[in-house]
């Protein structure tokens, strides 16, 4: 329940964090919803989660970059849920009881969340989430990528980062693997600070480079 005492400030915090990419944390998270987007294809209308949804940044975007999205988000902090802009917020379930949420979502997002968990309870959070998942359904892990130095000064100076254990690609690909899901994907992402803003059209052919500061692992479930 930590972030509850964040909840308030949490995209300030964010955003003092992120900048020395000359970026605040909404172009983070846009960065993720577009990711999401060519992935997807803009006419998505599956039923969608964003686990781990804190105030509903990243929700924002997904929405308006998918806009026929069935978007429902979760998230243990009762008062981040509460934050989430009604205008998201009463297009889905967002929520902190895991009992209000489907069991055939098409795609579910884990957004810098894995860091979080604990190491012991990562593996069934993930496959609690595969559990959730729709015959073919997606699940979208996008992670900090520990091998980037400037990922890891970020990571050490952001007051609610505290806890967190960073996780390697292949770390994330064992709990994929590990709950049956057929890893698809694996981009490296973010790579391009704001001063060198007219070459990011070009991040897209980096993504087997591991430099990015972070990643994206996408997986589906076909048993």
């Amino acid at each position: 329940m930590q972030f509850d005492q964040f909840a308030n400030q949490y995209e300030g915090i964010l955003d003092r964090s992120v900048a020395i990419s000359g970026e605040d944390s909404g172009y983070f998270a846009e960065y993720k919803a577009r990711y999401l987007s060519r992935l997807l294809g803009p006419s998505f209308s599956g039923n969608a989660l964003e686990f781990g949804c804190g105030v509903g940044r990243l929700s924002r975007f997904i929405k308006q970059l998918l806009p026929a999205i069935k978007l429902d988000g979760f998230d243990v902090s009762g008062e981040s849920i509460r934050r989430i802009d009604p205008s998201l917020s009463n297009q889905g379930v967002f929520t902190s009881d895991s009992t209000k949420l489907k069991w055939d979502y098409q795609l579910i997002v884990i957004a810098n969340v894995m860091h979080h968990i604990p190491v012991e309870q990562r593996q069934s959070v993930v496959q609690a989430l595969a559990d959730r998942m729709a015959s073919e359904g997606m699940l979208v892990i996008f992670e900090h990528n520990p091998a980037n130095p400037i990922t890891r000064w970020v990571v050490e100076r952001c007051p609610f980062d505290a806890d967190a254990a960073l996780l390697s690609p292949k770390e994330t690909r064992a709990y994929l693997t590990e709950t049956n899901l057929e890893v698809e994907r694996h981009d490296f992402i973010v790579f391009i600070p704001r001063f060198l803003a007219w070459l990011r059209p070009v991040e897209p052919w980096l993504a087997n480079l591991p430099l990015g500061a972070q990643y994206a692992m996408v997986a589906r479930k076909y048993a």
